[in-house]
């Protein structure tokens, strides 16, 4: 058992620290809001993910969870500091903003008094861990011993319990015996599942992993879509393309879906950053680069294709089927949702909205939409609907009954969840991404 304090209850923090804790650690989140720390405590959790609040439950019921804004009683009862704070994308240069960061290595080395191992959980740039450890040691009144370690999280939104507890790899950068001891002894559990630790005796192999990933998965989706594009050029259909390169195991099958792209919290953050890294050295990283380029564009050839079937948006009703930037989340950030709404709303259009999950988080930016109670009240006297997120509950839709409450039958699936020939049969006009249209 490994004591643990998880700095920061976001997304990265409070789901490792629940898993953690569920490996039986003893673990203490600290954040500095006590609003948030108390519902927290109450079973309401700052964000949706499926399961995540029965997971704190359980824990905390176990006495294995606490939480706390107290950052020094935290860490007199740790081994292992986690700071998983946030470090969003700065505004023009794309490069991660640390202050955060370089705001909790101050408080770090105020409070530390015996050794500890500090780990950045967050994604952080390289050389980051070594700066940090820089700004800890000057911060401390009195010299004391401590390592660093980079543990980069792989959390995918809407399945992040299962990818912590079921992971391809666990990615740790230690430089010293003493901080790789602790660090295994916490993802001991999962040696029992054969899952392959990666262990980076230089952390800026570590840190630089992270980036490298997503930044290969963002080239990897910018990829196909741009297949896509010439498939609707050409008469293809990338689908069928996408199912035979996928076959190809140098290639895999995962992330060769065309249509809207990429979103949400770490994809746009990664790219951008990892962009501005390579300029800092000197280098560009032009394949990147590309894949955001490609990305960005993905709402505007929704709205293209929306307008080969509603020219004139002015005056009409558009229903918007989904605003997170994926299922299972409630996400809205660099979601294509925003873009077209915004496209939209600038053509005259009114809107009628709908998400399972992610409608609050819409209005902040969107107050005067529609927001539906479901599906079918969204798309009721519409002209067109238009098909954003891929929520299971958008999979099984009554053609036959969208056909009679919609003003006209128009239906654009941004992320190819039908076939072309099974919505035509109820008489719907209907485009996708990169497949050819019947008749055509």
């Amino acid at each position: 058992m490994t004591r643990i304090c998880m700095i920061g209850t976001g997304y990265v923090g409070l789901v490792s620290g629940a898993c953690m804790a569920d490996f039986g650690h003893q673990v203490t989140c600290v954040d500095i809001l006590p609003e948030r720390i108390a519902d927290i405590e109450n079973g309401k959790m700052p964000f949706y993910e499926p399961g995540l609040d029965l997971l704190v439950a359980k824990n905390m019921g176990e006495g294995h969870l606490h939480f706390t804004t107290d950052l020094k009683a935290a860490m007199d009862t740790s081994d292992v500091v986690f700071i998983a704070v946030q470090t969003p994308q700065s505004e023009g240069s794309g490069e991660a903003d640390l202050s955060y960061i370089w705001e909790v290595g101050k408080q770090i080395g105020a409070h530390l008094d015996s050794y500890k191992v500090i780990v950045t959980k967050s994604t952080v740039p390289v050389g980051t861990a070594r700066k940090l450890k820089k700004i800890i040691a000057e911060s401390q009144p009195t010299a004391v011993d401590f390592d660093m370690a980079s543990n980069p999280e792989f959390l995918r939104e809407g399945s992040s319990i299962e990818d912590f507890m079921r992971p391809d790899r666990v990615v740790m950068g230690t430089e010293s015996e003493r901080a790789e001891k602790l660090m295994r002894d916490i993802y001991r559990p999962l040696f029992l599942l054969d899952t392959p630790i990666v262990h980076c005796p230089r952390i800026e192999t570590a840190e630089l992993i992270k980036y490298a990933s997503n930044s290969f998965l963002a080239v990897k989706i910018s990829f196909i879509n741009e297949i896509a594009t010439l498939s609707d050029k050409v008469g293809a259909d990338v689908s069928q393309v996408a199912k035979a390169m996928g076959l190809d195991r140098r290639i895999g099958g995962k992330f060769l879906h065309a249509g809207l792209g990429y979103g949400g919290s770490c994809f746009p953050k990664d790219t951008h950053a990892i962009c501005h890294i390579a300029q800092e050295n000197g280098e560009t990283a032009s394949i990147v680069e590309a894949a955001i380029a490609v990305n960005a564009g993905l709402p505007g050839r929704a709205i293209d294709k929306a307008r080969q079937m509603l020219p004139d948006f002015q005056g009409k009703t558009v229903a918007l089927l989904g605003l997170a930037f994926k299922p299972n989340t409630d996400d809205i950030r660099c979601a294509g949702s925003r873009q077209i709404t915004q496209s939209l709303l600038d053509a005259g259009a009114t809107l009628r909205v709908h998400d399972p999950v992610a409608m609050d988080g819409f209005k902040k930016l969107y107050p005067d939409l529609t927001y539906a109670k479901s599906a079918y009240d969204a798309c009721e006297g519409a002209d067109l609907a238009i098909l954003i997120t891929e929520w299971n509950q958008y999979r099984q839709f009554d053609f036959s009954h969208l056909a009679t409450i919609m003003n006209a039958p128009r239906f654009l699936d941004c992320r190819n969840v039908y076939s072309q020939d099974f919505v035509a049969e109820f008489g719907f006009e209907y485009r996708s991404f990169g497949r050819p249209q019947l008749n055509a």
